[in-house]
């Protein structure tokens, strides 16, 4: 069963990734969470707006986290973010030491956890954290498909 704390992070996160998509960027949000339950750092994919290819949601929570604690490492720290992390960002997580990963909508395309290289299942990874896929699929989903919709013809 998911907790209302889990599905109210998740719901942060969603809120990140309709702001990034508000912003012309990819619908994708991300939540750093303590050990503790607190909300650390929020945000939404932001490559466009600051012309780098590795400002994504997870990227720039890790990076404020990381700034915020004055350490590399999120140890027992949770991740949320509404679509599976690509190869980059999965590597990162692993880099950081997140604890537990939520995430929404798999991306067969472009995924690197469940998809793709699948970065967290190799030998040579450091650090795996546990993997909660599936929470908040069906909105996550939803604005990405909408989000594309809008910029494909037909």
């Amino acid at each position: 069963m998911t907790s209302p704390a889990r599905l109210g992070h998740m719901e942060l996160a969603l809120r990140e990734a309709r702001a990034a998509a508000a912003r012309g960027e990819v619908p994708v949000g991300a939540v750093l969470v303590s050990p503790a339950g607190e909300v650390i750092a929020t945000a939404g994919n932001r490559t466009r707006e600051l012309s780098d290819p590795s400002a994504h949601a997870e990227m720039l929570v890790i990076r404020e986290g990381t700034a915020r604690l004055g350490s590399e490492r999120l140890t027992d720290h949770d991740l949320y973010v509404t679509l599976e992390p690509c190869p980059m960002c999965a590597a990162v997580i692993s880099f950081a030491r997140i604890r537990r990963l939520y995430y929404g909508a798999p991306d067969a395309k472009g995924g690197g956890v469940e998809h793709g290289p699948r970065v967290l299942s190799h030998a040579t990874c450091h650090h795996r954290p546990e993997l909660y896929p599936g929470l908040g699929e069906t909105e996550a989903a939803a604005l990405l498909k909408a989000f594309f919709a809008a910029r494909r013809p037909d």
